[in-house]
């Protein structure tokens, strides 16, 4: 019959597991930011060489286009990795479907950037192909943090995701107006596209704050330009703060400029995300190993002093090795108790974007907007009702069997 000890430490090795996975899953994650800053820029450069009439940035947007490959190649590495023959894997099922519809995408982009090249696509329907390869990167990113049994790992993993995606925010809010700019005007629903970009980037940048380490968060205020972000929000006001109409196209490479040495900044934060995570994730698989071995030892220990020396009695366990496994089960007991209570709170923020991302596809469906349409109707409804997104967006999924069209 198996011991209580055995039991003991075979959950410690399952621990170590966990850890260990999520180290690995911190490697993907940080190549998957490099592939995606590199489309962020191709995306740029492409809208710039689109809205001119290919006139800019030719040149730059194939040297980008190289760039993007190598990246590429060490996603598609770290995908290789996975372990798709495992049937435990937690959030497989989730996990395996973002990545399959990833690999698609980038199938896809050999197909796109001839478009792009012969100017037979226009900077919207570019920047959304763009964007929606992006945003399957990222939610492969956010099933990375939803996986994470660790709450300090967790936490890390929260603060990676959003501001992976306040900067993918910007990316966009780059290519956007470096279109917009170039082709030399924009009307209302552009101006109101524009602000939808930088509120999205603030709110996910506030998230992030909430839940990075300290010395993260140091790093990215001195990563902050004053000077550069002022120009940036000059430039704005030139585009979105007056009356729809002209604009000067002039101002394109400008911009683009800008918003890169913004975003380039943003990559060193990433860097350094990428960093404390891998630090976290071999730190806590140390500390584990170590309370393993300790364990084990204290175990042997225990149970050699416990033996009776009699030979009739030479298996059996006596009461001093009894109240030390009780107290080795009550102390992992309610360590894994405060685990448990941390990351109920750390996912409390991932489960309130699942209901948005839920509510965005059951307006999406029903009510046949695009997404973007459909995250500003749930924001207008909250503002309307002075409610939060996250309540607005359960609302919604509350009323699904009575939505119009529904069954349709």
């Amino acid at each position: 019959m198996t011991s209580g000890s055995s039991f003991l430490l075979a959950a410690r090795q399952c621990e170590i597991a966990e850890l260990e996975h999520l180290a690995r899953t911190g490697e993907l994650v940080g190549a998957i930011g490099r592939l995606v800053h590199a489309l962020q820029r191709e995306r740029g450069l492409s809208n710039v060489f689109l809205g001119s009439h290919g006139s800019r940035f030719a040149d730059q947007r194939l040297q980008q286009v190289a760039e993007c490959g190598l990246a590429e190649q060490q996603v598609r590495a770290q995908f290789d990795l996975l372990d798709t023959a495992s049937s435990h894997v937690r959030n497989g099922a989730r996990l395996f479907s973002r990545v399959a519809v990833v690999l698609h995408g980038l199938d896809g982009l050999a197909q796109l950037r001839e478009q792009v090249a012969a100017r037979a696509v226009s900077t919207r329907e570019a920047t959304a192909a763009f964007v929606k390869l992006v945003a399957g990167l990222l939610a492969v990113v956010f099933e990375a943090a939803d996986s994470a049994t660790d709450p300090a790992i967790s936490r890390a993993l929260v603060a990676m995701f959003n501001f992976m995606q306040g900067k993918e925010f910007a990316g966009q809010e780059r290519a956007f107006g470096a279109g917009a700019f170039a082709s030399g005007a924009i009307d209302g629903a552009g101006q109101q596209q524009w602000r939808h970009l930088v509120e999205s980037q603030q709110a996910c940048f506030q998230v992030f704050c909430d839940f990075a380490d300290a010395e993260v968060l140091r790093v990215d205020h001195s990563s902050r330009d004053a000077s550069l972000l002022a120009e940036v929000d000059r430039l704005r006001r030139v585009a979105c703060a007056g009356r729809p109409g002209p604009l000067d196209a002039n101002l394109s490479p400008a911009w683009f400029e800008l918003l890169t040495r913004r975003i380039d900044a943003m990559r060193s934060v990433e860097d350094v995300l990428a960093l404390h995570l891998r630090t976290l994730c071999e730190d806590r698989i140390a500390q584990a190993r170590g309370e393993l071995r300790d364990q084990r030892a204290m175990l042997d220990a225990l149970a050699r002093g416990a033996l009776d020396p009699g030979p009739e009695e030479a298996t059996v366990y006596g009461p001093h090795l009894e109240r030390s496994m009780l107290g080795m089960l009550q102390e992992q007991s309610r360590r894994l108790q405060a685990m448990g209570d941390e990351l109920d709170a750390v996912r409390a923020t991932l489960n309130e974007r699942k209901a948005v991302e839920r509510a965005k596809g059951l307006l999406m469906a029903h009510r046949q907007m695009s997404e973007d349409e459909a995250y500003k109707a749930l924001r207008q409804m909250a503002m309307n009702q002075n409610r939060r997104l996250v309540d607005v967006a359960e609302a919604v999924l509350s009323l699904a069997e009575v939505l119009p069209g529904r069954g349709r």
